[in-house]
């Protein structure tokens, strides 16, 4: 076919997605995505039978493929097996590999991402780690975030979990030895190498928009916060 088309076909989850779609439209009727965004899973399955190459590219490149909540509801419905949401993945995987993702708004966003859950993973062993959920970026938390953030080995003590402190229980202190092992686990499948990626990627962009990237660690820089907030007006 194409470089594209033979690069996603590698993929198991595209392999394994995919049967004989009949265009019934059943997984966009039941799509709780498809009622917000102008998104429509049934032509993302169309595109991806055509061996049509630049639709593909173009399809890497837009918002679409990053509104998918992958709640899997068209897995339940599809009368011929389909995955859609399979699919989704696989193609968010292939955007990231080429670098496309950088292309669209909501493909932008991957940066943000990574720097917050995966980062905080492989730092401290959890995808949300308290101490680091600011109030400016989310402010949808409240000014009672604000004063728990202010008193959190309080409250965590009050709440009885194990806060920052070796030993079992909730949000203990992750041993050095987890975190490595958790590390080791992303570099032998994949992850660091991803996370390299995006943060390569986003460094091209972040020169193209004339905003400052910041380090791979860095939640307060222009093209971080840019992109995480949406906000998009000179």
């Amino acid at each position: 076919m194409g470089l594209l088309y033979d690069r996603i076909h590698t993929d198991v989850r595209f392999e394994e997605g995919l049967n004989a779609c009949i265009h019934c439209g059943t997984c966009t009727a039941i799509c709780p995505a498809a009622a917000f965004y102008p998104y429509d899973p049934r032509e993302i399955v169309d595109i991806c039978q055509s061996g049509d190459e630049l639709q593909l590219e173009k399809l890497l490149k837009s918002e679409t493929i990053w509104c998918c909540g992958e709640c899997m509801s068209c897995v339940t419905r599809c009368p011929r097996g389909n995955k859609p949401g399979l699919l989704i993945l696989s193609l968010r995987s292939l955007s990231q590999d080429m670098g496309y993702f950088v292309e669209s708004e909501k493909g932008r966003q991957q940066l943000a991402i990574k720097r917050t859950i995966g980062q905080w993973m492989l730092d401290y062993g959890y995808c949300l780690y308290a101490p680091l959920i600011k109030p400016v970026t989310h402010p949808e938390q409240g000014p009672v975030w604000e004063w728990e953030l202010d008193h959190l080995e309080d409250v965590m003590g009050r709440l009885g979990a194990n806060y920052k402190k070796d030993g079992p229980g909730v949000l203990r202190n992750i041993p050095k030895e987890a975190l490595e092992e958790i590390r080791k686990i992303f570099e032998v499948t994949g992850g660091l190498a991803r996370y390299e990626q995006i943060e390569q990627c986003s460094a091209i962009k972040a020169e193209e928009m004339g905003l400052e990237l910041g380090d791979a660690r860095d939640t307060e820089s222009e093209y971080f916060n840019k992109v995480f907030r949406g906000d998009y007006e000179d």
